[in-house]
């Protein structure tokens, strides 16, 4: 089970890295491989994401409270339906429809098969080189606010949805599908997280059951690296927005392609 210590150190994980597109989920499997603790498992993963959730819904309220409110009015006031905060609203529903429908599809999958640190490995690198190859492609034009429509919200969303697998990462897929439709990279993040939302949510909402059984950790050690994760995680996507807005993701290609290769390397020689 993970202990108080753990829970710490993953909290701080996930914190740091979830809004990166290193993969947070890939971070915690792997660390914890590293330092033979057990496996937390998808159900933790997915709960303590709530916490850097928490952190976008506050550092975002401003526009999620424009989106929501647009979008609720505009179900009885014609007028509003053109509103760009109003079709964000449906834009960030319907590209969450993917992963919501995948993610009940594979579910054992996710909590077993994928969580195999071969394929955490792999998956790290060939990432990391569709990462760079959109980077080096995007036109940096679009913005959301013009130029978002319902086809670019759901090919977001299956980007998101390879997500399910540790080491994609869910801020990496759908910002590469947002730099190859051209979007600004500050742009393209931003949507990132916004469609992060409802899917996170539901994730971490829907695994909470499962804390505290059999297979998963207590509530103590969760509720810290929840509470952890939340702190690290404003501070981070403070950071990343800032970072991005002038630089390219070569920092974060380099970075997948090592790790991929010591998972990799350590996996073949036995050492976890």
């Amino acid at each position: 089970m993970i202990g108080w210590f753990e829970a710490l150190v993953l909290g701080v994980l996930q914190g740091v890295t979830e809004f990166l597109p290193i993969s947070s989920s890939a971070h915690i499997r792997v660390v914890s491989a590293f330092f033979g603790w057990e496996d937390p498992g998808a159900a933790f993963t997915a709960v303590i994401q709530l916490g850097t959730e928490a952190a976008v819904l506050i550092y975002f309220r401003r526009d999620i409270w424009t989106i929501m409110s647009t979008w609720t009015r505009s179900l009885w006031t014609p007028d509003l339906r053109k509103d760009s905060a109003a079709r964000m609203g449906w834009y960030v529903i319907f590209g969450s429809i993917p992963i919501g429908v995948l993610g009940l599809a594979f579910k054992d999958s996710i909590e077993t098969t994928f969580r195999d640190l071969r394929l955490i490995g792999v998956t790290m690198i060939v990432f990391a080189l569709f990462l760079w190859l959109a980077d080096r492609l995007a036109g940096n034009q679009r913005v959301l606010h013009q130029d978002l429509n319902m086809r670019h919200a759901l090919t977001y969303g299956l980007a998101q949805s390879l997500a399910l697998v540790p080491g994609v990462s869910r801020s990496g897929g759908t910002i590469s599908a947002g730099l190859l439709l051209n979007y600004r990279r500050e742009e393209a993040a931003r949507y990132s997280f916004l469609l992060a939302i409802p899917a996170v949510l539901m994730s971490g909402l829907y695994e909470l059951s499962e804390i505290g059984g059999e297979r998963a950790p207590n509530w103590g050690p969760t509720i810290v690296a929840t509470l952890v994760s939340f702190a690290i995680g404003y501070m981070a996507i403070a950071w990343f927005l800032k970072y991005i807005s002038t630089h390219r993701f070569t920092l974060f290609v380099v970075y997948r392609i090592i790790l991929g290769v010591i998972i990799i390397g350590a996996v073949s020689l036995g050492l976890i």
